[in-house]
């Protein structure tokens, strides 16, 4: 099995012993990804709304750097302190996923890294000419 190391600067930069992505044949694992501005490396201002977008758009540079888009995410796993922003989360991932939809798991946690309330996670399978 050969991994690949999968490292973008437009998102953030790990800032722990992990990897942005490791990608094993056409199978990538996105590590979790909070609401930090990839430029500044801080929690982006405003509300869960501006969160889950910042987030959204952290695994969305992720997954182009490993050759993929989000439509390519079969799993998504979703982290918030507070479940009752579910269906924010619904609705903002509605603006950026069309059907076929991940899979997903939605977690309710007591405490995320740097006191965001939402995190998420992916796994992505690239499309192979092989497999159109």
């Amino acid at each position: 099995m050969e991994k690949e190391i999968i490292q973008t600067d437009t998102a953030p930069q790990a800032i722990g012993t992990y990897s942005q992505a490791i990608k094993v044949n056409n199978t990538v694992y996105l590590s979790g990804q909070i609401p930090l501005d990839p430029a500044t490396m801080e929690i982006v201002e405003g509300d869960i709304s501006v969160h889950i977008r910042r987030v959204f758009d952290n695994l969305q540079a992720v997954a182009q750097a490993a050759g993929g888009e989000l439509q390519d995410i079969v799993k998504l796993n979703v982290f918030l302190t507070d479940l009752g922003h579910f269906p924010i989360v619904n609705e903002i991932m509605g603006q950026y996923f069309t059907q076929p939809y991940p899979a997903r798991a939605a977690v309710g946690v007591a405490a995320l890294p740097k006191g965001v309330g939402v995190e998420m996670d992916a796994i992505m399978v690239l499309r192979t000419p092989e497999y159109h």
